[in-house]
């Protein structure tokens, strides 16, 4: 349930799974959105060797987690392999799902915002170059490198415009009566300024597809989904598929569940091209086929393969350009399962997730999707399909023969990452992110400081890194035009930094957590003095009461936080008490801890006892220097 921040196990996020990944759980918050889809290390599902076996064990799984139900669909150059459902599209009414019952498939929708632009290009009406102010100058966005590096339709699909992903009053919207693109796009474009010079930095964003979206309409003077109707559900054999709560979805459509098997209602999106298609194991199994048969369906090239090859490449970053053979590329990026290389797009929406994934050189894919969120039992079926599709193929045998030099070992030490996806979240990231890179003889490992799995490279040269399990070059050091010297592992951005910044930062956040805790023990001694009367009213107690305070604010936006979590967007996403109460707990905690310091340092020479007096200017002071760096990051 914390797909959106963590990605536990995305090839091409190389995310690390921090605790601030745990803490934030910002997945709740973007549903639909890319989130991957198998291990690249872990616990490995066995490979089933027939078929039969494959049903059988996906059977097996989906009845031991009480699973509702899961759509599959798997194609291969002969054909279909397995196109069917199983458990129930709606548990309180008995309804058993098949082929044609219809699931949400999130973020898996932007690929058909890639597609539509291809073919455009193909037919010379758009370019990956073109400017977006050119071709929609009424969509809002800041860029202040505009004159410079202005924000591109490349830079849309590759989501490397350096905005902000949505935030939560757009994720939030939720009008059953269609609302135009455009109207989207207005509803609140305040998530649309550029961090950094687009190009730059790969940063996950459902505003960019959308944009896109729209830059298809002004084009073609048609409704988006109308054109990808015309130019691609309906030469595909995809009659059902749609964006809308259209009457087929009524009436075959799963119900979705999420937090403890609880019945959602339909999400309508307002940025639908990013995350809104309904779509059966039928609809899929012919996405499927499309793309294995490299753009052709149905006997007519829709999209030349040369097209198809350039959606499977990532271009737009510094690291892609120095030759990078992994990441994200036009709504569709690359996966490791073991040695091979899948290309993908997975997604979710509250209470499902699904995955669409290929592998361009055995010819063959496939689709799944389940009305859940039970991420766990999704990874096991997608690792029991991957087994099966890869189980003839011979793995890759990788060996570094390049030998570690003094420039490769500069690139050695302690690095955070610049490329946070919501910026609201990057005052955690950046302190309990970091990654360290190390060598090991003549191998590379990647780990984060804190916690989760190493990944290994070996060097090909002094910049570049192949992965040791694939031979993809992985993890380049580039130059980037506003940090400097940094490396790019897959889509993750790290920037050196200083030891002493990175456990000066994890040490203060430690004692911060240590005085909360012995704010709130102390208080049974002293508030007990204090209504005995050996606490003087004043300066005294203050002195003790601000710090208390500040720690019991911090308590409180945690709690109503994970209150709202329950269900986000209607807590959140809008002006409710509970998100007034986190905004009053934050301004309260910098108040408070201003406050304390202050009062310490007026009643310093005020009788009382030393060791509270301490403990409680220690502790104000702490409270300040948080306060001052969450003002800094806009979380006060």
């Amino acid at each position: 349930r914390f797909t959106a921040i963590r990605m536990p196990y995305n090839h091409a996020s190389n995310g690390t799974g921090t605790p601030m990944q745990i803490l934030i759980r910002f997945a709740l918050l973007s549903s639909f959105l890319w989130y991957g889809a198998h291990a690249a290390d872990g616990d490995i599902e066995p490979a089933p060797t027939t078929l039969e076996e494959l049903v059988a064990a996906v059977t097996d799984v989906v009845a031991e987690a009480d699973l509702p139900a899961v759509g599959i669909a798997m194609v291969d150059e002969n054909g279909p392999v397995w196109i069917d459902a199983i458990g129930k599209a709606n548990r309180e009414d008995g309804i058993d799902a098949d082929a044609d019952s219809m699931f949400r498939i999130g973020s898996t929708s932007k690929m058909f915002v890639a597609l539509a632009v291809l073919k455009l290009m193909e037919e010379g009406k758009l370019s990956l170059d073109d400017k977006l102010a050119d071709l929609a100058p009424d969509v809002a966005f800041e860029n202040e490198w505009e004159a410079t590096d202005p924000v591109r339709v490349v830079h849309l699909l590759e989501h490397t415009t350096g905005w902000d992903d949505l935030h939560l009053p757009e994720f939030a919207h939720n009008d059953p009566a269609p609302v135009s693109l455009k109207e989207g796009l207005d509803f609140h474009p305040h998530s649309r300024v550029s961090r950094w010079k687009p190009g730059s930095r790969m940063s996950y964003c459902n505003a960019g597809p959308a944009a896109a979206a729209y830059v298809v309409e002004q084009v073609t003077g048609q409704e988006f989904e109308s054109y990808v109707h015309d130019n691609f559900f309906e030469p595909m054999g995809m009659q059902d598929m749609t964006y809308q709560l259209s009457q087929d979805v009524q009436q075959k459509g799963v119900t979705l569940y999420a937090n403890g098997n609880k019945p959602q209602e339909y999400w309508h999106l307002s940025t639908r091209p990013s995350g809104s298609i309904n779509a059966s194991a039928n609809d899929m199994a012919k996405m499927v086929a499309f793309f294995v048969n490299r753009g052709a369906a149905n006997g007519k090239q829709l999209i030349s393969e040369r097209s198809l090859r350039r959606m499977e490449t990532a271009g737009s970053t510094p690291a892609a350009k120095a030759g990078q053979q992994v990441g994200y590329g036009l709504s569709n990026y690359s996966s490791i399962h073991e040695s091979w290389k899948y290309r993908e797009h997975s997604g979710a929406v509250y209470g499902a997730i699904s995955e669409f994934a290929y592998l361009p050189q055995a010819r063959a894919g496939h689709a799944i999707m389940i009305n859940s969120d039970d991420f766990r039992t999704f990874r096991r079926i997608s690792d029991l399909i991957r087994n099966f599709e890869t189980r003839n193929l011979e793995p890759v045998v990788v060996t570094g023969d390049v030998e570690v030099s003094a420039a490769h070992a500069a690139i050695a030490g302690l690095y955070h990452p610049i490329n946070s996806r919501h910026q609201v979240s990057y005052f955690l990231e950046r302190v309990f992110g970091v990654q360290e890179l190390a060598f090991n003889e003549n191998t590379l490992v990647r780990k984060g400081l804190l916690g989760g799995g190493p990944t290994s490279y070996y060097p090909v040269s002094e910049s570049l890194y192949m992965r040791d399990k694939t031979g993809l070059i992985s993890l380049a050091r580039v130059e980037d035009p506003l940090a400097g010297p940094v490396v790019h592992a897959g889509t993750l951005v790290l920037k050196p930094v200083s030891p002493a910044v990175v456990y000066g930062q994890l040490g203060i956040a430690v004692l911060w957590g240590f005085f909360i805790a012995t704010s709130i023990l102390f208080l049974l001694v002293w508030g007990i003095r204090k209504l005995r009367g050996k606490v003087p009213a004043g300066p005294a107690t203050w002195v003790r009461a601000w710090p208390l305070l500040a720690g019991l604010s911090i308590l409180a936006v945690a709690g109503l936080f994970s209150l709202g979590m329950t269900d986000p967007f209607r807590k959140l996403g809008a002006p409710t008490p509970i998100a007034l109460g986190i905004m009053v707990s934050t301004v309260a905690f910098a108040v408070f801890a201003f406050l304390g310091l202050r009062s310490s340092i007026r009643s310093r020479h005020v009788p009382m006892n030393r060791w509270a007096y301490w403990h409680s200017t220690i502790a104000s002071g702490i409270h300040v220097i948080v306060a001052a760096y969450l003002l800094w990051f806009g979380v006060i």
